[in-house]
């Protein structure tokens, strides 16, 4: 079997892999970059519909879920969204702000793929796709044995994403190394994912697949206001999906169905007016009527407004606003657009991303305790955990 010697070895050729790879290359390290897919970029490619969320402009720690709220700050500051922005304007890329500063590609996040691999080439960084590492011992730097040869790196980079969305290669593989280097972990579960109806209210809401609000979700002490979509088996949707990164099993999420609405001044308005509808109607009128047709036939008896009193106006009003669901379960890592938990952030340099017990050794990106929330906050902590990394190795 073939050996090889290089300066910096990158396994994983995602965002922060890649990032990473040029920029050590850039300090004149030779990099070698192994990805066990036949291409580089997967998860890039099909984020944001094929358009990738590249980045946020808002950026802030805050914006993370991690076991040490603020590991992120060092690596964010020092490599921001705007830092990334350049990057993208120099290859030429047409983009676009969505909403709340979420920055798309105009055409594909293949523009993303073939910028990073440009910028590689530029570096004098070598890419191995379709090579799997088998095994990695340490002597003197570190000894991968490979589907390509035996390879020696004097530096490490685990960049090997965490466990969501496994049809596209997501395996454990980061986290193993990191136990055998004596690292800790953080227990691992599927974030930003849909969630699951227990079987009791999969029945009471069956039919309602394709209806959608905008809502206030809150979850674990965190509230977000987007849209909440119906699917065949619960609730999706921006709203949904953030606050499953703070939903705990059991936990109960509440759901503001109606933000910013006085309901209870609405109907008294109405009441006073003389107006005769029943309090389903008027619901009906700001809710989907599927939606308000059917919350009503399970929470609440409709009435006519001429006869509804306030205290009954008081308790609809209540439970439209604080509609609580408990969830059965999340739809996992194959929905899940990231993987929360991961190598404890206690065990890495917050400056470098260096394992503290094992010089040499680096750990950036979704394979590290930290998640972004929906929006292109986990793209930026890829290129800024990358960038951090790339210039220590």
């Amino acid at each position: 079997m073939p050996s090889h010697s290089t300066d910096v070895v990158v396994i994983g050729a995602g965002a922060a892999g890649l990032m990473c790879a040029i920029e050590a290359g850039k300090r004149g390290r030779r990099v070698v970059v192994l990805e066990h897919n036949a291409r580089i970029g997967r998860k890039i490619l099909i984020s944001g519909g094929g358009r990738c969320n590249f980045t946020n402009l808002h950026t802030k720690p805050e914006h993370f879920v991690s076991g040490n709220p603020h590991f992120a700050k060092s690596a964010l500051a020092r490599y921001g969204p705007h830092d990334f922005v350049r990057m993208v304007e120099r290859h030429g890329i047409p983009y676009h702000e969505k909403a709340l500063g979420q920055l798309f590609c105009d055409r594909s996040a293949g523009d993303i793929t073939g910028m990073l691999e440009s910028q590689c080439r530029e570096a004098g960084v070598r890419i191995e796709t379709g090579c799997p590492v088998a095994a990695i011992k340490q002597n003197a730097g570190f000894i991968l044995e490979t589907a390509g040869g035996v390879l020696h790196g004097t530096a490490l980079v685990i960049a090997t994403g965490g466990l969501s969305v496994p049809k596209i290669g997501a395996t454990p593989f980061g986290y193993g190394i990191a136990r055998q280097f004596g690292l800790q972990t953080v227990e691992c579960r599927p974030a930003l994912a849909p969630l699951v109806f227990s079987r009791e209210d999969n029945a009471r809401y069956e039919g309602l697949a394709g209806v959608s609000a905008e809502v206030i979700a809150a979850a674990g002490g965190h509230r977000f206001r987007e849209k909440m979509l119906f699917t065949h088996r619960g609730l999706s949707g921006p709203a949904i999906l953030q606050v499953s990164s703070y939903w705990k099993p059991g936990e109960a999420v509440e759901i503001d169905l109606l933000p910013g609405m006085d309901l209870i001044g609405l109907l008294r308005q109405c009441r006073t007016a003389g107006n005769r509808a029943e309090a389903r109607t008027i619901v009906g009128r700001l809710l989907p009527k599927r939606l308000a047709e059917r919350w009503f036939a399970i929470h609440a008896q409709s009435k006519p407004l001429a006869v509804l009193g306030d205290r009954e106006m008081e308790v609809l009003s209540e439970g439209l606003h604080r509609w609580r669901v408990k969830p059965a379960g999340s739809e996992g890592y194959e929905k899940a657009e990231v993987t929360a938990g991961g190598v404890d952030t206690d065990e890495l340099s917050s400056k470098t991303m260096e394992a503290k017990k094992a010089p040499g050794l680096y750990f950036i990106g979704e394979v590290v305790d930290v998640t972004g929330q929906l929006g292109g906050f986990n793209f930026q902590w890829a290129w800024a955990s990358g960038y951090a990394a790339g210039q220590s190795v």
